[in-house]
């Protein structure tokens, strides 16, 4: 699946489902949401912010979804069989994706901007520190 013309390239623990983008990330966040910690299993989720128009996903996926921050549902999509955390389609913003960082093949790129709902950050969670922090959801 990787080629010439993708930024980007990922999947899940098993290798049945692949992904990949033909666009530039548009943004780089930490969430610290409690869904995402709950998602997550610790504290936040690295995430990276892409244009859904140029992304491709291959093999199975499941969905679970939770009310978002913005009272929309926010969906989180797995590998349909080893269910491993890939990326989000939150109905807020029905035109982006949103790629959990650690199922990229190489999360080197990300470049985190921002952390948004820092009202939830753990006391021990100092990931992103120093960078401009919103209580909700980031602008």
């Amino acid at each position: 699946m990787q080629g010439e013309d993708s930024f980007f390239t990922g999947g899940c623990s098993c290798g049945k489902t692949r992904y990949r983008g033909t666009e530039p990330a548009l943004f780089g966040l930490i969430c610290c949401c409690p869904d995402c910690q709950k998602a997550s299993g610790t504290g936040h989720v690295p995430i990276m912010g892409v244009a859904k128009s140029g992304f491709e996903v291959i093999g199975p996926v499941a969905q679970h979804r939770v009310p978002g921050g913005s009272g929309d549902m926010a969906v989180r999509n797995f590998c349909g069989e080893c269910h491993s955390l890939l990326f989000g389609t939150p109905e807020s913003a029905p035109d982006l994706v949103t790629i959990y960082v650690g199922s990229l093949d190489d999360p080197s790129p990300f470049v985190p901007q921002k952390v948004q709902f820092n009202r939830y950050r753990r006391p021990w969670d100092t990931c992103g520190a120093g960078l401009p922090s919103y209580e909700g959801a980031a602008p």
